[in-house]
């Protein structure tokens, strides 16, 4: 009996991890698919880039809250969502700093990341209708969602504004040109991509329930740390190449963008599909991702002015064990 029980969890814990190597790499051959097809059809690589691959790049979080949010695990789709925006500030700019200083472009300083705290903002309002409503239950209803996507909408259009402007677009990711292959190598990426997300995105989902369970944690701390970080790893091992690189001046907004989308896409999306059901203890997360927004927007003028310096780097590395650490203790006290 002890074998099966044995047993059960390590395959539970190898679907867990499996679920985001099929994550990640479905996510890559989506892109890569649907990107080559978009460009037999003479589509630009700057439109490519803001559509294909920005939305390939956030298929993995998206996925995840889908199935959480069709599951009825709203602390999973929120923690998600928060943990994503706090480990892209601390964790992946912190260890891209760390290897090189990142230069941050003005349109970054002066516009997304002020837009970016805007929409954290916006979510602290939203999530809190005993607050602001007079309601008894806070969550984020359809409405809410559609609003969020309309907000989303308007920040792609100056995202198109930004590209056509300065002819290029501002993700690492979509630097190198888009390559052509084959029209059924690309319909058997996209059709593969498809199916390995969801079903990485599944065996994620129901992995992390069922760990969450047998550790005697929250959804919500799993969605924060382990699934959070994660979808979050193809973000930072394009971040971390470009420090080693050392092309680094988009960095910073490829980051501070995943972040927008995040929340104004992917919570919106999730919103939209089911309602999800805010519990208080996650204010002090929503909080949190606003402080680590403004905490990077004055370490700007900290210094060299619109650099973010080793120090820095180090010392959101060191915030982000430290506010994992503090979950954790929290949640087993």
């Amino acid at each position: 009996m002890l074998d099966i029980i044995i047993g059960y969890f390590m395959l539970t814990y190898f679907l867990f991890v499996s679920g985001f190597v099929l994550l990640i790499k479905g996510a890559d051959y989506l892109v890569k698919g649907a990107s080559s097809i978009a460009k037999r059809f003479n589509v630009s690589d700057i439109v490519i880039g803001l559509t294909i691959v920005a939305f390939g790049t956030s298929m993995p979080e998206f996925i995840v809250n889908t199935l959480a949010s069709l599951n009825g695990s709203a602390g999973l789709a929120i923690g998600n969502v928060l943990g994503s925006n706090i480990s892209n500030i601390l964790l992946i700019l912190g260890i891209s700093a760390a290897i090189y200083p990142l230069s941050v472009q003005k349109n970054t300083t002066w516009k997304e990341i002020p837009f970016s705290l805007l929409v954290s903002l916006a979510l602290f309002f939203i999530v809190n209708d005993n607050i602001f409503a007079n309601q008894e239950n806070n969550f984020i209803s359809r409405g809410d969602g559609l609003v969020l996507i309309l907000f989303f909408i308007i920040f792609l259009y100056y995202t198109f504004s930004i590209a056509k402007n300065t002819g290029q677009n501002e993700n690492p990711s979509n630097t190198e040109e888009i390559a052509k292959i084959s029209i059924w190598k690309s319909v058997v990426f996209v059709i593969g991509g498809i199916t390995s997300l969801m079903l990485g995105g599944q065996w994620i989902v129901d992995g992390a329930i069922k760990i969450a369970s047998s550790l005697g944690l929250s959804e919500t701390i799993i969605g924060l740390t382990v699934v959070a970080v994660g979808t979050s790893l193809p973000e930072l091992a394009t971040s971390v190449l470009a420090a080693f690189k050392k092309e680094t001046d988009i960095a910073v907004g490829n980051v501070v963008g995943s972040n927008i989308f995040n929340i104004l896409w992917i919570l919106g999306a999730s919103a939209v599909i089911n309602p999800i059901p805010f519990n208080n203890d996650s204010n002090f997360d929503v909080l949190f991702v606003l402080f680590t927004t403004v905490l990077l927007f004055a370490y700007l003028f900290v210094g060299k002015k619109r650099t973010l310096e080793r120090w820095q780097g180090y010392s959101f590395v060191i915030l982000y064990i430290l506010y994992t650490t503090y979950l954790v203790f929290q949640e087993l006290t």
